[in-house]
């Protein structure tokens, strides 16, 4: 079972606060939400680039490079590519030391693939392009808004040009010069942006602030992680999990988050937001993007928390994650597990209210938000879901 210690580095880098050294806004310009948004980017590059990508490996060295990335964040980038260039072996080879311990408890032989990752040049050497590409786009997303503040501050052409250089640098493979071309694309992503500035538990002071960008990436990788926990599970049931917890919430970029006590305080309001957003989702999202993609956006997306395969003749069915382990668990049902999903999104709110109480930042809501998922998740009972013991992974987290 996943640690404590890994998880809770997934929650430093929502305080590690980006272009730190520039004027900038204080909301969703941390490296949480960047990473998030690399994600993001980084699947539309797959999409565009086709079947040759192996969505597994892009999945896992997005994870590789965001937990990377946090053990190196002190480096500023210009130094940190130096380092790379002239060290980059035994910089690897401390940042693997550094998370040798903390990775232990996840399964499927994750860490010793992130060695291989970083080890071997050749492994993932399609997958490790597009996320070089998408890492540049979502720097880029973020440069464009830092720079009409940061006109006189020092060096800032310097960093334009590199950033250029770097993109320019990326045109490798061709979905690249597909997304390029693609004005639509563009404006998806530059959407999906919006969500880093969309915080969490609006109503509450806490400690650290999180938004639902970054949020949607701690859901994905908590998903992955219990994935590899259940028995062989298959290549897709692997990639579903992953993506189902990265766009969980995608339609709150166009009605905003809604919290669960006005969805619940209200009978069938619930049924009723659902429908505002799928119908904002056919109107604003899906011309954005390839008809061919919207079944796949679909599946994410609507009726996100419910445990799913699709049949031989394309029905969407439901069904329950122990259901999956016993019948359904092999690429031809593409079954996705959201009922695990739901719990990584609970477990994700619940350390939320966690951390900020235990820095002392105390609010009703705060209070509420934890009182009444540590009864759900911990009081009596196991809470197993698809043969995870999720009590355990919340009883990590006790004031």
């Amino acid at each position: 079972m996943i640690t404590k210690s890994l998880i809770s580095l997934i929650y430093e880098a929502a305080s590690i606060q980006r272009w730190n050294d520039h004027i900038r806004p204080w909301t969703g310009f941390t490296e949480l939400d960047k990473q998030a948004h690399k994600m993001f980017y980084a699947y539309v590059l797959a999409k565009c680039e086709g079947e040759n990508v192996d969505m597994i490996r892009l999945i896992e060295g997005g994870i590789f490079e965001f937990f990377h990335r946090i053990v190196v964040t002190d480096i500023k980038p210009p130094i940190y590519h130096k380092l790379v260039k002239e060290k980059g072996a035994q910089l690897d080879a401390w940042v693997m030391s550094e998370l040798k311990e903390r990775m232990e408890g996840v399964g499927g032989g994750f860490f010793e693939r992130m060695k291989l990752y970083y080890g071997d040049a050749s492994y993932s050497e399609l997958e490790k392009k597009i996320l070089k590409a998408a890492h540049y786009h979502a720097s880029n997303w973020e440069f464009k808004i830092i720079y009409p503040m940061n006109t006189e501050t020092f060096g800032i052409e310097q960093v334009k040009r590199e950033i250029a250089q770097g993109l320019a640098a990326c045109d490798t493979f061709a979905g690249f010069r597909y997304f390029a071309g693609s004005e639509y694309l563009r404006e998806f992503l530059s959407l999906i942006g919006k969500l880093r500035y969309q915080q969490r538990w609006a109503k509450a002071e806490r400690m650290p602030q999180t938004f639902v960008m970054g949020h949607m990436l701690v859901v994905a990788i908590l998903s992955y992680f219990m994935t590899l926990e259940l028995d062989s599970p298959c290549r897709a049931r692997q990639i579903n999990n992953f993506f189902g917890g990265l766009f969980h919430d995608l339609p709150e970029v166009l009605t905003r988050d809604i919290v669960s006590p006005v969805k619940n305080g209200v009978q069938g309001l619930d049924g009723i937001i659902s429908e505002i957003e799928d119908e904002q989702m056919r109107e604003v999202i899906y011309p954005l993007l390839p008809p061919s993609w919207h079944s796949e956006i679909e599946y994410y997306t609507q009726h996100e928390f419910d445990s799913k395969i699709t049949l031989e003749n394309g029905e969407v069915k439901t069904v329950s994650s122990d259901i999956i382990n016993e019948r359904y668990n092999d690429d031809s049902f593409n079954p996705a597990d959201g009922q695990i999903i739901r719990c990584c999104d609970h477990l994700s709110a619940y350390i939320e209210a966690y951390m900020s109480l235990s820095y002392g930042i105390r609010s009703a809501q705060m209070l509420s938000g934890y009182e009444h998922l540590t009864e759900r998740y911990r009081g009596g009972a196991d809470k197993i879901v698809g043969g995870i013991n999720f009590s355990e992974l919340f009883g990590y987290f006790v004031l």
